[in-house]
């Protein structure tokens, strides 16, 4: 097994089992994320790590997780909680779950997870048999605590995963209450996409005397994502979505509403245009959820529209395009929306419509990442009412976005309307 080990992986120190799933796996090559971030944490530093959604941050800390629950086992026959991982949704705990499990498969460590919306009998089953790491989300977490169910006192590594999120979804409280329980004496990690002055205050309540990695500019952009937008009139945005997904080299696209009722509003329009879409959001179960994410990822459905809430966590391998149907009015939500393609090193497109009202979401956007997002002047929908009425007063920040113009059947800064002839706002 040592000849077809990665010698890359190897060069971390990570143990056999590790290497050897990684190898399944078919991974050959750390991230920086994952390059920088592993030997701090098997050394038992607390650590801050940013990095940009789909770089690899949840191996960042499951694999050094495993090894070193591994090598510092207890003995005991019933199973404590020794490690807990904290994420502000479903779908992102499910994802990090199945990681775990992936890269422990060659160890008898084992994992469940813990969230709302479903019934707590098979979570509280689990707990009751004894498990190694709950990764959950805070709600579901507190409240069987609250009941007798879990206990974290014995907690060696807290993890706290997509913290600029969790203060987007209001769980700074529930977070406080956590650590308030945990043991003083732990390894903390910690790890977001951005790190505002809220995040920066909020880790050091947690973390101590931490180590830091940044492998990109904090609220950059992913480079590789060609970006573009198109300055429209509202009550045209789903004509020109319609338009867009005309072209069938699109095969699947991911498109970001505001709100859940406008999520099934763009949804019940595709569908009445002859396209297979579904809605995944707060209001949906959690089984309609993952059967909606499913079929994405199977492409028996070809466009999935979320909200920003349940787009966390979604993880599509060859995601090619991801459609802002409206603008986030927090900047940095932009990042996390776009970072669902370009992942891995692919290719991605990431286009936005802009309507009156959200030019001042665009202009936080693009101060927030100190880049101009190329427009595409040539469609058949262009932005007549300049002077629309400005929607309710922004709550908190912005998203983030920039790259190149590019027509959304590849060809360069030419668009499907013609040539495009990015002009600068």
């Amino acid at each position: 097994m040592q000849a077809i080990m990665s010698t890359n992986f190897k060069s971390l120190n990570l143990i056999e089992p590790l290497l050897l799933a990684l190898y399944e796996e078919g991974y050959t090559t750390p991230t920086p994320i994952q390059a920088q971030s592993i030997p701090i944490v098997l050394s038992g530093k607390d650590l801050l790590g940013c990095a940009q959604t789909g770089t690899g941050k949840t191996a960042a800390f499951t694999l050094p997780i495993i090894q070193l629950l591994l090598q510092n086992a207890t003995g005991e026959k019933r199973k404590k909680i020794r490690s807990l991982i904290v994420t502000p949704t479903r779908e992102l705990a499910i994802q990090i779950a199945e990681s775990f499990n992936a890269y422990g498969r060659h160890t008898p460590l084992n994992c469940t997870v813990i969230f709302g919306g479903v019934s707590q009998g098979p979570q509280v089953t689990a707990i009751r048999n004894g498990v190694d790491v709950v990764i959950a989300t805070p709600g579901r977490l507190l409240d069987l605590m609250n009941q007798g169910f879990i206990s974290i006192r014995d907690v060696e590594i807290f993890v706290l995963d997509e913290a600029d999120r969790m203060l987007d979804m209001g769980f700074v409280h529930d977070v406080k209450k956590l650590l308030a329980v945990l043991p003083k004496k732990r390894q903390s990690l910690f790890f977001s996409a951005t790190m505002p002055p809220e995040i920066v205050n909020l880790a050091n309540t947690i973390l101590f005397h931490p180590e830091k990695v940044t492998v990109t500019p904090v609220s950059s952009t992913v480079e590789i994502i060609d970006q573009s937008i198109y300055f429209i009139d509202k009550h045209n945005k789903n004509s020109l979505l319609i338009q867009i997904l005309k072209d069938t080299n699109i095969k699947t696209a991911l498109v970001f509403t505001r709100t859940k009722h406008g999520a099934d509003k763009v949804v019940n329009t595709l569908i009445k245009f002859g396209i297979k879409a579904e809605a995944i959001h707060g209001n949906k179960s959690q089984n309609a959820r993952q059967r909606a994410l499913s079929n994405f990822k199977e492409q028996t459905t070809r466009v999935l529209v979320a909200t920003d809430i349940a787009a966390r966590g979604i993880d599509v391998d060859n995601l090619a395009y991801v459609i802002n149907f409206e603008i986030p009015n927090i900047p940095e939500t932009y990042v996390h929306r776009i970072g669902r393609t370009g992942r891995a090193g692919a290719n991605g497109t990431a286009v936005s419509f802009c309507d009156a009202s959200e030019k001042e979401f665009l202009r936080d956007i693009e101060k927030l990442i100190a880049k101009k997002i190329p427009v595409i002047e040539d469609h058949p929908y262009p932005l007549m009412d300049h002077d629309a009425v400005q929607e309710p007063q922004k709550q908190g920040r912005g998203n983030s976005g920039h790259s190149r113009a590019k027509s959304l059947n590849g060809g360069g800064q030419k668009s499907r309307f013609g040539n495009a002839k990015p002009r600068r706002y």
